[in-house]
């Protein structure tokens, strides 16, 4: 007689992110904890060598609270505090961040964008973040010889910004693109980039997709937002 196989646990992602918060929020208490001792030491410690050691110590603790506030905030669904914007600021201040954030590959972005007076309703602190993980992501992820290409238009009452990348060799599946995450992990990565993408672009009721095309050997990204309607 064959043995059964054990049965696979299904577990939703609400329950995923109701767990990971009660985690997060558990080991950030050990975490405060830590950093009240931490200054306690700094307080009495009277050697500059060990006061040097304890702040850097210090440190490390708030950059594992940080790290946990990011994946919590990763996975927890967006909450917008839209405004109208101008589609071209929302270009410029993209623009802005990737230099300012990659000024060694800032070089390597062709900028194409004709958006002319069109006007979104936004969340701006929530949208620069996601659309400055796609080019994180381009210039992470064997990426092919050639510029990387952000291109932004209006078509009829949309707002459609596409990244186009070199990579002559990508062979995933983009059909399920940004909806898969902790996929691909790795070091200080959890994969949910291209899930917070999504989340947040789907949020601000637009589309998110990511096609391949062999011929040209470019992954093309593309992101359409409605554009505000017309005042009366």
């Amino acid at each position: 007689m064959s043995e059964s196989n054990p049965t696979e646990i299904q577990l939703s992602m609400p329950e995923l992110v109701k767990f990971v918060r009660q985690l997060a929020h558990d080991l950030r208490n050990h975490l405060n904890a830590a950093e009240l001792q931490s200054a306690y030491l700094l307080e009495i410690a009277e050697n500059n060598e060990v006061r040097d050691e304890i702040k850097r110590l210090r440190g490390m603790i708030a950059q594992v609270g940080g790290n946990l506030q990011e994946l919590t905030a990763a996975l927890s669904p967006p909450r917008l505090t839209e405004m109208p914007y101008a589609a071209k600021d929302l270009i410029e201040d993209l623009q802005q961040k990737i230099a300012n954030d990659y000024p060694a590959k800032n070089e390597h972005v062709n900028w194409d964008a004709d958006v002319g007076d069109a006007t979104l309703n936004i969340d701006p602190q929530l949208l620069l973040p996601v659309l400055s993980e796609l080019f994180a992501n381009a210039f992470r992820h064997d990426r092919g010889a050639g510029p990387i290409t952000a291109a932004a238009r209006t078509d009829k009452a949309r707002f459609v910004f596409t990244l186009s990348e070199p990579k002559p060799t990508f062979d995933l599946s983009t059909e399920n693109w940004g909806r898969e995450p902790l996929r691909a992990l790795g070091q200080g990565r959890y994969g949910l980039g291209l899930y917070r993408v999504r989340a947040t672009i789907e949020a601000h009721r637009g589309q998110f997709s990511a096609r391949h095309d062999k011929k040209t050997g470019l992954l093309v990204t593309t992101i359409a937002l409605p554009l505000a309607a017309p005042d009366a």
